[in-house]
């Protein structure tokens, strides 16, 4: 077991990385014109959205704070899916592309369910604010979220 000191250690934060490298290098520049103020601005901020809202999660002090960020993060996943799934319908990218896309898309969600999942079980097990320890090899390619117990309320207020 690996102590994380940073965000950038994550593997949900490096897919998460590597997703918006591709909205950014091979979507937004190749969108016309008419979509650099639209679609691209849209994109862009979603994937954006995808790496700030881990970063900020991890800069929190409790499990569950660090949970509702990596929420918010996914939610930006799908938006970025989204985005790209319009892009190709409104042909201003092909199929192939969408398809890379949907890679980096699916890789990036099952490393940060599975980091949420990880998130869960450790707020379960210590119930405190102590410093996160990454587990790759229980938080990676994880497509099922495990649910945020609803006893713990007392414990986060």
């Amino acid at each position: 077991m690996n102590e994380i000191r940073t965000f950038e250690e994550l593997e949900c934060w490096k897919a998460c990385r590597q997703l918006r490298l591709f909205v950014v290098r091979k979507v937004c520049l190749n969108l016309p014109k008419c979509e650099q103020y639209e679609l691209a601005k849209q994109i862009r901020g979603a994937a954006r959205s995808t790496t700030a809202n881990i970063a900020e999660g991890f800069g929190r002090f409790h499990y569950r704070d660090n949970y509702k960020f990596c929420s918010n993060a996914r939610g930006s996943l799908f938006e970025v899916l989204d985005h790209l799934i319009t892009a190709n319908d409104e042909e201003f990218m092909d199929t192939g592309l969408l398809e890379e896309g949907r890679t980096f898309f699916d890789t990036a969600r099952r490393l940060l369910n599975g980091y949420m999942n990880y998130l869960t079980r450790a707020a379960n097990a210590e119930k405190d604010t102590t410093r996160l320890r990454e587990e790759p090899e229980n938080y990676s390619n994880s497509d099922d979220l495990i649910p945020w117990p609803e006893d713990d309320a007392e414990h986060y207020q």
